[in-house]
């Protein structure tokens, strides 16, 4: 019988946790709406606001029902800060891959410079950049050509790089001093 008793008192902590957790979300519900009545709110914020308490209120009570069932607290953060620290990691990773693809797009639509072009990604006045002829642009880096003295080597460089610095740019056919080219 004591076995039971013990287990018992474990559903009624649990089932007493939701029902308080239940009446808080009800009561922050309320004062939210209140508030937001009384001051005229945007209609997005109260919603946000609502969306927040639930989190915290849910959150929370899933943590004491955790903690109910034996879980340690400790254990818990360990595994947070561990899945936080991965998240992080990824999305540092992502954050860098996106940023070039999106810049891709920009290079394609407003056009600093195209496949035929030679361009110049210039570091600053005194020290010459990365020079060369554009020969590829895909989602993630632009291929030069670079000629030199001892032979042609291909340069990738990060598509995110050419919104960073400046670029100076030759067209195909490089025009002369004094001549007015329209971009027709």
């Amino acid at each position: 019988m004591h076995q039971w008793i013990g287990t018992l008192q474990v559903m009624l902590n649990i089932m007493a946790i939701l029902a308080v957790a239940w009446l808080m979300r009800l009561l922050a519900r309320h004062l939210l709406a209140r508030l937001g009545r009384h001051y005229t709110l945007p209609l997005q914020l109260e919603i946000a606001a609502r969306r927040l308490s639930n989190f915290l209120i849910w959150t929370t009570s899933l943590v004491l029902i955790l903690d109910q069932l034996g879980v340690s607290a400790t254990v818990l953060w360990t595994a947070f800060t561990g899945f936080a620290a991965v998240g992080a990691v990824a999305f540092f990773a992502a954050w860098s891959v996106l940023s070039n693809i999106f810049c891709t797009l920009l290079i394609f639509t407003t056009r600093p410079f195209r496949i035929g072009d030679t361009i110049e990604l210039v570091e600053n006045g005194e020290k010459p950049g990365f020079k060369g002829r554009v020969i590829d642009v895909n989602l993630i880096y632009s291929t030069l050509e670079e000629t030199s003295g001892t032979g042609n080597n291909l340069v990738q460089i990060p598509n995110s790089l050419f919104f960073q610095r400046a670029t100076r740019r030759w067209g195909p056919s490089t025009a002369v001093a004094g001549d007015v080219q329209g971009d027709g």
